[in-house]
């Protein structure tokens, strides 16, 4: 388990005056922003012994404590579950994740998760970020989405995979099937995401939401369907199923954000799809030691490619 870690830093006066994040994201940089924003909001950064603010000016010789606390064992068994690893060495792995599977615990769903898989195959070297002991998760997929995820391994791993998502140099590109024929060879969606405000657990395009950006390009037109190649910039909960349902598209067999012909479970069955119509089918990144660029492309799960041959 990883110890409790306090760290000490005196501002220099050189580089003031300047924000007390902004302080910390250049003096830290093996920790990413939301996460010393975190330590920030749950008052575990003291400027001169007192709790503080993410906006508070600095003007030098203060003295910076950040006490990082230790990670709490992780309350999930480990499960011998079916796993496509695309990619593994001693720093991270790459999944090949099938529709229906829910990547971490939680909401009442403690078993037959990614994380329990990964508990099994992966022992004790998974990495500890936010708190937990070894969940491993540097970005997910939702439970009906298939597809390309990465996992570290360790903490310095986690560190560098979760700054390239951040910096939006690590590159994550889905095939979605949605309703509807697009008029457009291709486009870009930026609106902005946020929780639903009567709908606790769905999101919205919402005035108040974090900026959230989508690429896509038409591969091909159906009757009544269009298959996409979509890009993300930002990594918003559901960003491409909100963006297209946004935009009068929604993904196929999407049983929240659907409103259209597909989006019941009936439907969805008839159709033959374990999930969604949405797969991560390409990932690219910066090998966090080597810095080697890795690449992978993960083909559409034999459902999804039997629906697009009987629409061909």
């Amino acid at each position: 388990m990883n110890p409790e870690q306090t760290i000490e830093l005196t501002v220099d006066p050189a580089d003031c005056p300047v924000r007390l994040d902004v302080y910390l994201a250049r003096a830290l940089t093996e920790r990413t922003r939301t996460q010393l924003q975190r330590y920030i909001d749950q008052e575990l950064v003291t400027v001169d012994g007192k709790p503080g603010k993410a906006g508070q000016k600095l003007a030098g010789g203060e003295t910076l404590r950040l006490t990082v606390p230790a990670a709490s064992p992780l309350s999930v068994e480990a499960e011998e579950l079916p796993l496509s690893v695309v990619f593994e060495d001693e720093h991270l792995l790459v999944i090949n994740k099938p529709a229906g599977m829910v990547v971490h615990p939680g909401a009442g769903v403690d078993s037959g998760t990614l994380v329990n898989a990964l508990l099994h195959h992966c022992r004790d070297s998974l990495s500890g970020i936010g708190g937990v002991v070894r969940p491993g998760i540097v970005h997910r997929l939702d439970k009906d989405t298939s597809g390309l995820i990465v996992v570290a391994k360790a903490d310095a791993a986690h560190h560098h995979l979760s700054e390239q998502i951040r910096a939006k140099t690590a590159r994550r590109e889905y095939v979605a099937l949605v309703e509807g024929t697009l008029p457009e060879e291709s486009g870009t969606v930026d609106r902005p995401i946020g929780r639903h405000p009567s709908r606790r657990k769905q999101m919205a395009v919402t005035a108040s939401g974090r900026s959230a950006v989508s690429h896509f390009v038409v591969i091909k037109r159906f009757a009544r369907l269009t298959l996409l190649s979509v890009a993300l910039e930002t990594g918003r909960t559901h960003q491409i199923r909100v963006h297209m349902a946004s935009l009068g598209f929604p993904v196929v067999g999407d049983l929240v954000y659907n409103k259209k012909a597909t989006g019941s479970l009936a439907q969805r069955h008839k159709l033959g799809l374990a999930g969604h119509a949405l797969h991560a089918a390409r990932l690219s990144f910066t090998h966090p030691t080597s810095g080697r660029l890795l690449e992978f492309e993960a083909p559409l799960p034999p459902d999804f490619q039997r629906l697009l041959d009987s629409l061909s």
